[in-house]
């Protein structure tokens, strides 16, 4: 109501589109440069680049299911355009993550609903110092697994799509180029998704590392390979505007957030994870919901 001029900021982002593809050529190109190379070139390069590639892919996708690529009058086409997105991953996943993720934004912290949320289990399980870094490592899977144990829905057709699509493809890799190149597709996945300086946004988001303050911004400048998921109150604030005019709404509604609690880099928030022992996996908001609960 006060600042009206953010509505404008409503609306698809069409480079998304074009970095999307520019970022699917780049990682067919490194399939190819790495299918001859010594194993400990691929993992290096894995790490290096192919990791970077592909969680910035995640995010990328994160972008796709809020429909900010084509907007949201072609639901259809975002997420075919997803499924594309998808392929240099290596599996599957860009349908599930939209109906998920809705949730998410829907009931954020809801037992039972919000997966973003980790079990009791984890909670319980990973409360050292040397089983919390464990954890960062193994992210990947749980956020794979988690679902299936906290809110498992039925599969739709656009996710037998996504499967085929996804499985028609490493198929093809694997002809055309071999084993290491499938090998850098899959471990620059887990690697980027785990034990990473982007990783830390997994963190940085929503873990309650002040009482009282739930969701947190991270302002540094790994938003440039993140699509601005770092600006995250702002995200949940606005979710149908795309990551390049977060820091539009920042600047406009200055005075709602530049006096929250923020982060200016994810190593750190890595790293205060591991180290201090107030904060856990536990360290999320858990709420009972109420009413009518309404899921994609």
């Amino acid at each position: 109501a006060k600042h009206p001029e953010i509505k404008a900021l409503m609306k698809p982002d069409s480079n998304l589109i074009w970095v999307v593809v520019l970022m699917v050529l780049a990682q067919l190109a490194a399939f190819y440069l790495v299918r001859d190379l010594d194993w400990k070139w691929v993992i290096f390069w894995a790490y290096v680049f192919g990791s970077c590639i592909s969680h910035s892919m995640t995010l990328a996708i994160h972008e796709i299911s809020h429909n900010s690529a084509f907007g949201n009058s072609k639901a259809m086409w975002n997420r075919l355009f997803g499924i594309f997105a998808n392929l240099p991953i290596g599996l599957p996943y860009s349908i599930s993550f939209k109906r998920y993720h809705m949730d998410h934004h829907r009931y954020l912290g809801g037992d039972g609903i919000d997966v973003d949320i980790p079990t009791n289990f984890e909670g319980w399980f990973f409360c050292t110092r040397f089983r919390k870094f464990i954890w960062i490592v193994l992210q990947p899977f749980f956020y794979a697994i988690r679902p299936l144990c906290i809110n498992p829905k039925p599969i739709t057709r656009l996710e037998i799509i996504n499967l085929l699509a996804q499985l028609s493809f490493d198929v093809v890799i694997y002809y055309l180029w071999g084993v290491k190149s499938i090998f850098y597709m899959l471990a620059g996945s887990v690697l980027g998704l785990g034990l990473h300086p982007i990783s830390g946004h997994f963190i940085a988001e929503h873990y309650m590392f002040l009482k009282g303050h739930e969701t947190y911004s991270y302002y540094g400048p790994l938003n440039l390979l993140t699509f601005n998921v770092g600006y995250h109150n702002e995200h949940h604030d606005f979710p149908n505007i795309p990551g390049k005019s977060l820091p539009l709404v920042k600047k406009i509604a200055a005075e709602y957030y530049d006096n929250l609690p923020q982060y200016n880099s994810w190593i750190k928030v890595l790293y205060d994870f591991v180290m201090d022992d107030t904060i856990s996996p536990y360290s999320r908001m858990k709420r009972q919901l109420k009413g009518e609960v309404k899921q994609d």
